[in-house]
Order: structure tokens, then C-alpha cells, then sequence
């Protein structure tokens, strides 16, 4: 049993050579034959070439090499797409190690002068040795009653310096206004100001009371970051006062730590990638989306953020659509596994028609900040013109069309559009 991974990689050296050596730095070889790494030891436990496909050279080198300067190695610096496989028992079901294996020290390699992790495919048996999500799209769509059309969130704003009270006072605002689901801001989790400790019962106090008023749930998904400990205690808290999601920005707690979090707790795992951008902005280096919603899908995360279409952030479109459709599709035949992409960052009820024809789907959280808050009626009139742009996209309806009846769309057009 194999897994495949897909690599992008720029080298003066043939590819084919350079593909070789990575195959045996990540398995059981080094940059040459050793004691005691015979033909039987390779034929088990060797990882494998499967293809390499050249692609049209660079006239210059993506990043420094010293290694390259020191053999006084010219160009032209030729870029291969290559796939390895490796065999899933030199790693086992160990995260970290998968994560170590196809990436690694591959990135060091003096062979390269650029490289970077494109996508990894696990078979069904080796994914059913991982964590799934406990609850995933249909999970979140039960908690919440939200049974069609996409989740619509936002995000509590400022993002830090609120007290615990204020904070609970903007949540029950914000419940008011009709949203499905509200998140922390990344950089507050725990601070003195509003320790956790004090935000979690007077955020829930809000959300119980509105619960109690409408019928309707509100998920808040508290960022619990911290050391692992600290993480299970903070979510213990938030299921003790009928929370239903915690937040964990993924990059900075590691696999191991959301891996123990996902077996403490029952809770929605809302999976934030803040950080991402440094592992994946440079074109030739790192990882891209595709392969990093996998590693993390096997930590058994509920939600990933995908960021926006036409959004702040230096993403292009592209990337967003195809991270979207990846969290959707299932990670092996049969595995009940999607995960519920998060929009943010940007977003309005303008961005709303580009968002469904780009993934066809409402199974999605669809998250605004300031298209909901600076609305300017009001947050309830931002969350209105949000949902009335998905009921008119779902019917096939164009935005200024709809806004002929609908006053809080017809303002938000006006508003937000000259601003987009």
C-alpha cells in the first residue's frame, strides 16, 4: 500500500536524477548506497519514482542555492512536475511523520533551486487509520438548522480589546441579526482582557437566550489557541456552557496538538490557516493548498478557511475555487470526509454570485466582516442582503434584478460597490 505525493521542482540536473534523490532522502536512501541498505531493503521500503513530466526551463534560478554556487553549476534551470510514492508502512498513521516524509528535508536539498509539495493522494485503508471529522457539512448544518443555502457568518470586530461583557453584548447583537455562525478573530484567543475563562459564559449567556427566544442555535466558534492542555480545557469550558465549535489556528498548535484536541472534544473543529501565505505564496516553494488541506484533513478538522473570490488577500481566484472544491471531495473512495470551506476576507453580497458560479455549491460558510457590520443599515439589513443574494443566484436571478425589491441588497450595491 502506497501513497502518492506530486511535487513541483526547478534544478540545473536532470530532473529525472534529481527526482531519484529525493525519492531516497525521504525513504531509505541517502545521496548514496550505504551498509546495510540492501536490495531487499529497497524493494520494501524504497519510495518510487512513478513520473516526472518536464516542463519549459527558467532562464534564472527561483531561490539561492550555495551548494549549486560551490559546483559552479549554470543553467538553464529546468522545472519538472514529478510524482513519488511511498510505502504507508515506513510511516504509519502518524501525522507528523506523513507530514515529514513528503516534505521535509526535501526543501534543503542542494539539488534544487526550487521546490514545492502540489498534492498527496492516501488510499482508503491508510485514510481509515486517521481522525475524520466529527461533524463536517452535514454536522454543521444540523447544529445550526441551517438545512439549504450557504451558512452566512461574520466575524467579531474590533478583533481585540473588547471586554468579556462587551463581547457577549456584540454576539447577542449579532445573533439578532439573524447570522448562523460567528468566529473569533485569530490573534484573540485568551487575552487579559477577556480571558476565555469570562468570554465563553458571556458569549454563550447570549446565545442561550437568543436560542431560547427563536429556536435557533448560533454557532460561535471561540478561538481556544494555546499549548494542548490549555486547548482541552478551553474547549471542556465551552462545552459546559452548550457551545458547539471551537477555533485552533492550525499552523501555530501543529498536528499533534489539534490531533489530541480532535479526540478530547465533540466539538465543531473550525481549522484556521492563518500563516499559510509564508508556506505557499512563492510559486516554487513549499506547499500548496491541495496537498495542505490533506495533512489536515487527517487531523480531522470540521471546517478550513479558503479565504474569498475577489477578496483582500493575495490569492488569486484560482487557488480559492480549487481549495473550495478540494474540502468537498472526499479524501478517499469512500470516506465520509468533506469539510465545510470557509469564505472570508472581503466578503459582501457583491462577491456572492462570483462564489457560486465557481463552485456550484452552498455547502460552504460564507463569512463577512464588514459587508454585514458597515452595512449601512445595520449588521440585521448586511446579514438580509447576504442571504438575498444567495436566494437570487440559486434561482438564476441577476443581484440588480433582485434589489428592485429588496431595499437592504439595493443598499448594500450601492455602498459596498463602488468600494469593491
Amino acid at each position: 500500500m502506497r501513497l502518492e505525493a506530486d511535487y513541483l521542482i526547478e534544478t540545473p540536473i536532470d530532473p529525472a536524477r534529481v527526482a531519484e534523490v529525493m525519492a531516497g532522502e525521504q525513504s531509505c536512501g541517502t545521496f548514496t548506497r550505504v551498509h546495510g541498505e540492501t536490495d531487499d531493503l529497497r524493494a520494501r521500503a524504497r519510495a518510487v519514482v512513478e513520473r516526472v513530466e518536464e516542463l519549459p526551463a527558467a532562464l534564472t534560478p527561483s531561490l539561492p542555492n550555495s551548494w549549486l554556487e560551490r559546483q559552479k553549476r549554470p543553467g538553464p534551470w529546468r522545472r519538472a512536475r514529478v510524482t513519488i510514492s511511498f510505502p504507508v508502512a515506513n510511516l504509519g498513521p502518524n501525522l507528523p511523520t506523513l507530514a515529514a516524509t513528503v516534505a521535509g528535508n526535501l526543501y534543503d536539498l542542494g539539488e534544487v533551486t526550487g521546490l514545492r509539495l502540489e498534492s498527496v493522494r492516501v488510499p482508503a485503508a491508510y485514510r481509515a487509520q486517521f481522525d475524520t471529522p466529527r461533524h463536517g457539512v452535514a454536522g454543521t448544518r444540523r447544529l445550526t438548522g441551517v438545512t439549504d443555502g450557504a451558512l452566512v457568518g461574520s466575524i467579531i470586530k474590533p478583533n481585540v480589546g473588547l471586554s468579556a461583557e462587551e463581547t457577549g453584548e456584540l454576539v447577542g447583537q449579532l445573533c439578532a441579526a439573524g447570522l448562523d455562525f460567528i468566529k473569533d478573530d485569530e490573534i484573540s484567543a485568551d487575552p487579559a482582557h477577556a480571558p476565555l475563562a469570562e468570554r465563553v459564559p458571556a458569549v454563550m449567556r447570549r446565545v442561550r437566550a437568543h436560542q431560547d427566544r427563536t429556536g435557533k442555535h448560533v454557532m460561535v466558534a471561540f478561538n481556544i489557541t494555546d499549548e494542548t492542555d490549555a486547548m482541552r480545557r478551553h474547549a471542556d469550558l465551552v462545552e459546559r456552557e452548550g457551545g458547539s465549535c471551537v477555533m485552533v489556528s492550525l499552523n501555530w498548535c501543529g498536528f499533534s496538538a489539534v490531533q489530541t484536541l480532535r479526540r478530547g472534544t465533540g466539538l465543531v473543529l473550525h481549522g484556521h490557516r492563518n500563516g499559510f501565505g509564508a508556506l505557499s505564496r512563492h510559486p516554487m516553494l513549499g506547499i500548496g493548498f491541495d496537498a495542505y488541506q490533506v495533512l489536515w484533513r487527517l487531523a480531522g478538522v470540521d471546517h478550513m478557511h479558503v479565504h474569498g473570490l475577489q477578496g483582500k488577500f493575495a490569492q488569486p481566484d484560482a487557488e480559492v475555487i480549487e481549495g473550495a472544491r478540494a474540502c468537498l471531495t472526499p479524501l478517499a473512495d469512500g470516506a465520509d470526509d468533506r469539510v465545510m470551506p470557509a469564505f472570508s476576507s472581503g466578503q459582501w453580497a457583491g462577491t456572492v454570485p462570483v462564489t457560486w458560479d465557481a463552485v456550484g455549491t452552498d455547502d460552504l460558510l460564507f463569512m463577512s466582516g464588514g459587508g454585514i457590520m458597515a452595512h449601512p443599515d445595520g449588521p440585521a439589513a448586511g446579514v438580509a442582503s447576504i442571504r438575498q443574494a444567495w436566494a437570487a443566484v440559486r434561482a438564476g436571478t441577476g443581484l440588480e434584478d433582485a434589489a428592485k425589491a429588496q431595499p437592504e441588497l439595493k443598499r448594500a450595491l450601492e455602498f459596498f460597490g463602488g468600494k469593491a
